[in-house]
């Protein structure tokens, strides 16, 4: 099982690196080579840090392990990206809970939490993120720690940020196999519980413009350290993603786009959403995995404010879901993926009130 499993999940990335290079990476490149002169010293910049990551990313070396998988990704950009912390206004605790392919024994269930928000003391922004994987008788387990620094803002108002996150990962493998012989005999298989783990580095661009448009690029597992008591090596993940919002009835009704491209340029994942929010309360839409699945998604945020001449209070909550409907040959014997979203993000600031005083001789 745990190995049909392991095959069956490889199947959702099966598209080629050539065809992920020629429509993602290619066009940027392109998109940032014309733009207009009076940016010219930071375009020149983005074109070094773009090839930087594309002659980096194909240098790497390839293995099966992959990061795990959300369908609302698109509502916390900093879980794939670093470099997107601090964007918002409001710091933001962000959690996931995905129980993929139910109906299958021993199916995925992945667990996230990731905050965010800026420092305030020093320029630039934190990012902590923890999540927990089981898939069979395999526990993954992440810790990240990350910085992104926002450079001073393009005209018009958009803003490019880099970032860079350790990690620490876990693996380990339980012992109860399901085998048609007698496995205790092979080798190859752990007689006994099995740990390994190791410390990673994240890297992140990250392009906004607030409310209309953002696109990113960032990868994970650029060291690619070795498991060294599993001899299992993460391969380096390269995440391509943005989004452009278009307002139908001003703030009222608003249809965001959002596109993320995974690859180890061994196999690709793409995801396409497009969802409509209602008085910026209410939304709604779908996802669609080409090979895997589409996802109808639902969702609703609240947002409190307070304020007055010393205090100043944001609020706001969120909370989503989504299931996935299978389309891929799991079908016939999952009946699909459930994924849970919620959130909590805030922003306190208070005014120092200014003492005056005055000599009742002047009054």
């Amino acid at each position: 099982m745990v190995a049909y499993l392991s095959k069956t999940y490889m199947m959702f990335f099966n598209n080629k690196a050539g065809v992920f290079t020629k429509f993602l990476i290619l066009p940027l490149l392109t998109q940032v080579k014309t733009c207009e002169n009076p940016e010219n010293q930071r375009v020149n910049m983005i074109r070094s840090y773009l090839s930087m990551f594309v002659l980096v990313l194909t240098t790497a070396s390839l293995s099966a392990q992959q990061d795990p998988q959300f369908t609302q990704w698109y509502m916390d950009h900093a879980m794939s990206n670093i470099a997107a912390a601090g964007h918002s206004d409001l710091t933001q605790i962000n959690g996931y809970y995905r129980n993929q392919w139910v109906g299958l024994d021993r199916a995925p269930v992945t667990s996230l939490l990731n905050a965010n928000g800026q420092l305030g003391f020093i320029p630039g922004a934190f990012g902590v993120q923890f999540y927990q994987d089981e898939l069979g008788l395999e526990s993954n387990t992440m810790m990240k720690l990350g910085y992104a620094y926002t450079l001073s803002p393009f005209s018009g108002g958009t803003t490019m940020s880099l970032g860079m996150s350790v990690s620490y990962f876990s693996k380990k493998f339980g012992t109860d196999w399901i085998a048609i012989d007698d496995w205790t005999q092979d080798i190859a298989i752990p007689q006994d519980n099995s740990t390994s783990s190791a410390v990673d580095v994240d890297l992140g661009i990250y392009i906004e413009k607030p409310n209309l448009f953002y696109a990113g690029l960032s990868m994970t597992h650029l060291a690619e350290t070795q498991l060294a008591q599993m001899s299992i090596t993460p391969a380096r993940h390269f995440y391509a993603m943005g989004g452009y919002n278009y307002a139908i009835d001003g703030d009222y009704l608003v249809l965001r786009t959002n596109l993320l491209a995974k690859t180890d340029f061994n196999a690709t994942a793409i995801d396409f959403n497009v969802n409509v929010i209602y008085d910026q309360m209410v939304w709604a839409g779908v996802s669609w995995r080409p090979g895997d699945a589409i996802s109808p998604i639902v969702g609703f945020q609240y947002r409190m404010i307070e304020k007055d001449a010393t205090s100043y209070k944001e609020q706001l909550f969120r909370v989503g879901y989504s299931f996935d409907a299978t389309t891929s040959e799991l079908q016939t014997y999952s009946s699909g993926s459930h994924e849970f979203f919620l959130s909590y993000c805030f922003k306190f600031e208070s005014t120092p009130i200014q003492n005056r005083y005055a000599n009742p001789r002047f009054l």
